[in-house]
C-alpha cells in the first residue's frame, strides 16, 4: 500500500474545496448580487457572470431583475355609492435598484403586495360602481401611478396594474339586469315612435301630393282594387268616389 496522506491534510483539502465553492459564484444575465462586506453593503451590485465572494468576510444576496407578476387576492371594497364588491387585480413590477431593494425593505415582494392591496381598497373606494365598471382603464393607470410612487424608495418599478375581476352581489346583478332590460325597452319604444313619426310625415306628404293632383288619388284607388282582387276571392264592396267615375264618363262623352 502507498503512503497515506495525513488526516489534517485531507481535512484541509476538503475545507479548501468548500471555501472555493463558496467564493466562486456564477450569476445569470437577469441576476445581480448585493454583497455585504463585514456587514456593510458594497456600492455597486455584482454580476452577471463570474463573481468572487470572499466568504466569510463577504456575504452575497441574489436579486432577480425579471418582471414579477404579482396576483392580488380579492379585496372587499365599498364604493362611494355604498355598494360592497370584491375586486382582485394583478401587478407587474421589477427591481430597478437591487441595493435599495435589499437594504430599504425586508421583503420587497411582500411589501409590494401589501401596498397594492391597501391602494386597491383606497382608490376604488373613492369611485362609484358605474365608474368602476366603465372606466377601468383610467383606474388601472391611477393605481399604477400611486403604487409606483410609494414603492420607488425600495428600488421597485411598477409597470402595470390591471383590475381583473369585479364580483358583484347577487342583488346588484339582478338590479343591473333589470336596468339593462328597461334600457333596451326604452330604446325599442323610441325607435318605434321614431318610425311612426317618419311614417306620419310620409303620409302627410303623400296626402299633400294627392290633394294637388286628384288623378294620383284615382290611381291609388285602382291600385288598391288590384291588390284586393289578387289576394281575395270573395266579393268585396269597395266605395268608389264619384269623382273617379266622372273622369271616365267625361272621356266617354268626348269619344261620342
Amino acid at each position: 500500500m502507498g503512503p497515506q496522506l495525513p488526516f489534517g491534510i485531507v481535512l484541509a483539502g476538503i475545507f479548501g474545496l468548500i471555501l472555493l465553492f463558496k467564493w466562486i459564484n456564477i450569476l445569470n444575465e437577469y441576476e445581480r448580487g448585493v454583497v455585504f462586506r463585514l456587514g456593510r453593503v458594497l456600492a455597486e451590485p455584482k454580476g452577471p457572470g463570474f463573481v468572487f465572494v470572499f466568504w466569510p468576510i463577504d456575504r452575497m444576496v441574489k436579486v432577480s431583475l425579471r418582471t414579477v407578476v404579482l396576483d392580488i387576492p380579492p379585496q372587499d371594497v365599498i364604493t362611494r355609492d355604498n355598494v360592497s364588491v370584491k375586486v382582485n387585480a394583478v401587478v407587474y413590477f421589477r427591481i430597478m435598484n437591487p441595493v435599495r431593494a435589499i437594504i430599504e425593505v425586508e421583503n420587497y415582494a411582500y411589501a409590494t403586495s401589501q401596498l397594492a392591496q391597501t391602494t386597491l381598497r383606497s382608490i376604488l373606494g373613492e369611485v362609484e360602481l358605474d365608474e368602476l365598471l366603465a372606466e377601468r382603464e383610467k383606474l388601472n393607470q391611477r393605481l399604477q401611478e400611486v403604487i409606483d410612487r410609494h414603492s420607488d424608495p425600495w428600488g421597485v418599478k411598477v409597470s402595470l396594474v390591471e383590475v381583473k375581476h369585479v364580483d358583484l352581489p347577487q342583488e346588484m346583478q339582478r338590479a343591473m339586469a333589470r336596468q339593462a332590460e328597461a334600457e333596451r325597452e326604452k330604446r325599442a319604444k323610441i325607435i318605434h315612435a321614431d318610425g311612426e313619426f317618419q311614417a306620419a310625415q310620409r303620409l302627410q306628404e303623400a296626402a299633400a301630393v294627392m290633394q294637388r293632383e286628384p288623378t294620383t288619388l284615382q290611381l291609388r284607388y285602382l291600385q288598391t282594387l288590384t291588390e284586393i282582387a289578387t289576394e281575395k276571392n270573395s266579393t268585396i264592396v269597395f266605395p268608389l268616389p264619384i269623382d273617379t267615375l266622372r273622369t271616365f264618363l267625361d272621356v266617354g262623352k268626348r269619344e261620342k
